[in-house]
């Protein structure tokens, strides 16, 4: 057996080999003098077929998997030799043998990059500060009143809130058209369930009162053959509704679930929601500047079919969450080609990261899994049904200790990196503002 290494790149290698044939020739007869005592074939008892036929049959398959496990054998044995980390399966392209007591070939493959880790010390992350007060919980709380709205009719005319029902009748060059006409129509003016200019219109008006009025549709309105296009409508308004809210009381206690309407205990489990939810969007903030700075300091080329394996993998994830849409992915074509981008980040910060944790030592430990579990635990109705569910799987577990070891490391690189606390109001935590 010979071999030869080559450097064809950053990451890809090729090694030339070769095998004696007369090694291949006795494994053949190996592999047919097992496949003889149970072959079967017409006219003879199992077992006892002539040599000369079971290899006149299974001769070129007995081949085809001695050559497969000679290839296999001597990569194998050379990249254990060079301990080489090999990423992905090697492309085996056959040689032109210079002799026929020898099969020659080369193993083209990539190999993982070394990752010398950087230095994080000189990136700055800013950390999101707010703490939840009871101005966060008061807003909150009028949130979920504003989610149990009802209507009563209102002796004036409509205004924005306002729920109305309304007959309307839209005509295009003096024609009805399609979809442009209704009766007992409702809707709740602001919602943006309705074009702006339509709710203008609508708005003013009390019940009984009716308005012809013309409108031009958006030039990207979804119905192309209105799109841009003038219009009139008539309307007439048949009821105007005024939004009513619940009161903050006991029945409004119970009906988000604290069985004996103790308004102070509504608002606090709102506010240790609430406080659940800014810690994970901060956190959620701090990860994201981490992942930038390692990969900015740790600037690395990864192997391609790691690439490629993510990318498909994305693209599987993507196929089974528009299935759980109720779509049809035969129909929507999903390229593993689209998150090429996206996949090569992943992988790049999957190699940083292991090397980090190896590095520093930045394991999951069990007591840090289990406060994981049960932080998480907390938000469900039976915490401790969570909890033995995670502890029923080594594989459910495994994902939580996924995560312990990402907040090691986000850990680690926020006490090493530049760090400072940036006051946010609750609206831009949450993404609410304007």
């Amino acid at each position: 057996m010979q071999t030869k290494q080559e450097t064809q790149g950053a990451l890809e290698r090729r090694i030339d080999m070769s095998v004696p044939m007369a090694e291949i020739e006795k494994e053949v007869e190996s592999r047919l003098k097992r496949m003889a005592r149970t072959v079967k074939m017409p006219g003879f008892r199992p077992g006892k077929v002539p040599m000369k036929i079971v290899a006149q049959t299974h001769g070129p398959q007995a081949r085809s998997e001695a050559i497969g496990a000679a290839v296999e054998k001597v990569f194998g044995e050379k990249v254990r030799e060079q301990n080489l980390r090999v990423a992905g399966y090697p492309r085996i392209e056959p040689k032109e043998s210079t002799g026929e007591d020898v099969l020659e070939f080369s193993a083209v493959f990539e190999v993982y990059p070394e990752v010398p880790l950087g230095d994080v010390s000189v990136h700055e992350i800013e950390r999101p500060a707010l703490t939840v007060g009871e101005a966060e919980v008061d807003k909150t709380v009028d949130v979920l009143r504003k989610q149990r709205t009802t209507f009563a009719a209102a002796e004036r005319a409509a205004q924005e809130g306002d729920r109305v029902v309304i007959d309307f009748a839209g005509r295009k060059d003096g024609e009805l058209f399609e979809g442009g006409q209704a009766e007992d129509f409702p809707f709740v003016i602001g919602a943006g369930s309705m074009l702006k200019d339509f709710e203008t219109a609508v708005t003013g008006l009390a019940a009984g009162e009716s308005k012809t009025f013309d409108m031009t549709f958006p030039e990207d309105y979804h119905a192309k053959n209105l799109a841009g296009q003038q219009v009139q409508f008539e309307i007439t308004v048949k009821r105007v509704e005024a939004p009513v809210l619940p009161e903050v009381d006991a029945d409004f206690a119970r009906a988000l679930g604290v069985a004996d309407g103790d308004v102070s205990k509504l608002r606090a489990e709102v506010k240790a929601n609430l406080e659940r939810e800014v810690k994970r969007r901060i956190q959620a903030r701090v990860k994201e500047q981490v992942m930038e700075a390692l990969l900015a300091a740790n600037p690395i080329e990864v192997p391609k079919a790691l690439v490629e394996a993510e990318s498909r993998q994305l693209a599987d994830n993507a196929r089974r969450d528009l299935e759980a849409r109720g779509m049809k992915t035969k129909d929507i074509p999903v390229e593993p080609a689209w998150f090429a981008e996206q996949a090569e980040r992943r992988v790049k910060l999957g190699l940083i990261m292991a090397e980090l944790v190896k590095a520093k030592e930045l394991y999951a430990k069990p007591e840090q899994v289990r406060a994981l579990v049960d932080e998480m635990a907390q938000s469900y109705e039976d915490p401790a049904e969570l909890v033995r569910w995670y502890y029923a799987q080594p594989d459910r577990l495994a994902q939580a200790e996924a995560v312990v070891i990402e907040d090691n490391v986000v850990e680690w690189v926020v006490s090493q990196a530049k760090t400072s606390d940036k006051p946010v109001t609750f609206d831009e935590l949450m993404g609410n503002a304007a």
